[in-house]
């Protein structure tokens, strides 16, 4: 510890045969040949990817399918699927999280871990190392190759190189001692650096630095003091590291619902006390449950205001945990049950009021919050005012949970133009309509859906038009009419200019109804 401030510690790790091992996993095979990913790209098929059986044929990736079965008939080959070996690489940086909470991904098959000030948890790096990988391994990787080190960089190149894994450095040691491939330079750069006779790194390190810089830019310096642990440039971790993180480790695995919940809650309340220090109230809670044997179940909830109430937290996270529709399997048990706040906002108390309205605001705010955990937040709706004159898109349909104050508190839907003369009902789609006009070109009759209304009173018109700065409506500019018929039907009807050659080809629609 330097100046109170830890030394970075990352753990890179390497699955050399990810696609085998996604497959396998995935698929249960117990396939015993030679498996083989292949992809076809001008005109020939090449392997992308090879398991253990097949490498220790002499089968490496970029030979081509042709080659490979002339020396192994019986190999088993299968196309190569690069979405699903990026999507399984994501579920175990997911899993990953066991451990450490800044896991990023190095893709295509490897993972970089910050696990600085993580290590005394699990009885030193070591102890660390094998959770980790026993974790992996109950996910189907085969093998895992692992180093810790001061920078990612030398991590990254002991676990792709060393013999030794995994392998746990302090300095360049070890790392100097490795094959110039380490570097991961371009072929051509890595072909120049052998025929001068450098084979390590120490024998590129062993020379200034000026040299390599002329020939081979300063990327290829600044990647060789990367890897020496002259230079740390940190990882980016798939999520960013919550401002707020409790867990629970249990002596024994935890599979009672109740035992699970009480523990869930006691987070919670340490939750909103780390919360309260800093001013700030979560909007969105995710719970955590480690199985023993490497599985991972999330339940996430989200509130509409930023909240530290541990009773409404807990109240939500009842509800979705008796909502899932397939409920938490602890199988042999949990033994680590974490609570992260993903997204937190500045909460100020505010002072109990005799203003009704206020309170019951509120607890319009918890149905909303209750109800879009247990049916889905995209399944609780409102209207929210658009700042637009076109009656179609003056309201839009949000989630309940969108953030903003109740309609009662909501002061921008008097400002958006809302008034008296625009229909209750509103249709998504105006009907198209015949009418007949007066000298005056104001409607007198209109037919719709083959009935024929006589118009008795006509106020209008009121002329909206495009908005240039939007997608056009596709009606050009329209004349609205508010009519009422012999019979007191009310209707909001409007003639389009939008491919009128004469006024008097203009086309009718009717767009909503008065009650």
């Amino acid at each position: 510890m330097t100046n109170g401030v830890l030394p970075r510690r990352y753990l890179c790790l390497w699955l050399p045969f990810l696609a085998a091992d996604r497959w396998r996993h995935e698929t249960g095979s117990q396939e015993k040949r030679p498996l083989v990913f292949v992809e076809r790209a001008g005109g020939v098929s090449r392997l992308m990817a090879v398991d253990a059986h097949a490498q220790s044929c002499g089968l490496l990736p970029g030979s081509t399918l042709a080659d490979a079965r002339a020396r192994i008939p019986q190999l088993h080959a299968l196309s190569n699927n690069p979405e699903a070996h990026a999507a399984y690489l994501k579920h175990l940086a997911d899993l990953a999280n066991a451990v450490t909470p800044s896991v990023a991904l190095d893709a295509p098959d490897g993972l970089a871990l910050d696990i600085t000030g993580c290590a005394h948890l699990f009885a030193g790096e070591a102890g660390l190392a094998e959770r980790l990988q026993k974790v992996l391994q109950a996910a189907g990787a085969s093998c895992v190759r692992m180093a810790v080190a001061p920078t990612p960089d030398m991590a990254r190149a002991l676990a792709r190189f060393a013999r030794v894994s995994p392998c746990f450095v302090n300095d360049s040691a070890l790392v100097r001692t490795l094959p110039i491939a380490a570097l991961e330079c371009a072929s051509e750069d890595a072909v120049a650096l052998k025929r001068a006779g450098l084979k390590t790194i120490a024998d590129v390190a062993n020379r200034p630095s000026v040299l390599f810089t002329a020939r081979f830019t300063s990327a290829f310096t600044g990647k060789l003091a990367r890897v020496l642990g002259e230079e740390d440039r940190r990882i980016s971790p798939m999520k960013s590291v919550p401002l707020v993180r409790t867990e629970h480790r249990c002596a024994e695995p935890v599979i009672s619902q109740d035992v699970i919940e009480a523990i869930l809650a006691l987070l919670v309340a340490k939750a909103g006390d780390a919360l309260h220090a800093r001013g700030k109230g979560g909007r969105t809670f995710e719970a955590l449950f480690l199985r023993s044997d490497g599985a991972v179940r999330r339940v996430c909830i989200e509130t509409s205001l930023p909240t530290r109430d541990a009773d409404v937290v807990m109240r939500l996270f009842h509800d979705r945990l008796n909502a899932l529709v397939d409920p938490l399997d602890p199988g042999f048990g949990f033994d680590v049950i974490r609570l992260v706040v993903l997204r937190t906002e500045r909460c100020i108390e505010s002072q109990t009021t005799l203003d009704a309205r206020a309170e019951q605001d509120d607890q319009t705010m918890q149905l909303i919050d209750r109800l879009s955990t247990v049916f889905g937040s995209a399944n609780i709706t409102r209207l929210r005012p658009g700042d637009t004159h076109i009656p179609e898109r003056a309201q839009m349909v949000v989630p309940a949970m969108a953030g903003s104050l109740p309609q009662s508190r909501c002061k921008d839907w008097i400002a958006s133009g809302s008034n008296h003369s625009r229909p209750i009902l509103l249709y998504r789609q105006p009907h198209a309509i015949e009418v007949e006009t007066d000298t005056k070109e104001e409607p007198v009759m209109l037919r719709w859906r083959r009935v024929v209304h006589r118009l008795d009173t006509t106020n209008g018109p009121e002329r909206i038009a495009d908005e240039w700065w939007r997608t056009p409506s596709g009606y050009g500019t329209r004349d609205y009419f508010r009519v009422e018929s012999d019979n007191g039907q009310r209707f909001w009807i409007f003639r389009s200019d939008a491919t009128a050659a004469v006024p008097s080809q203009r086309k009718w629609f009717l767009h909503g109804l008065f009650p």
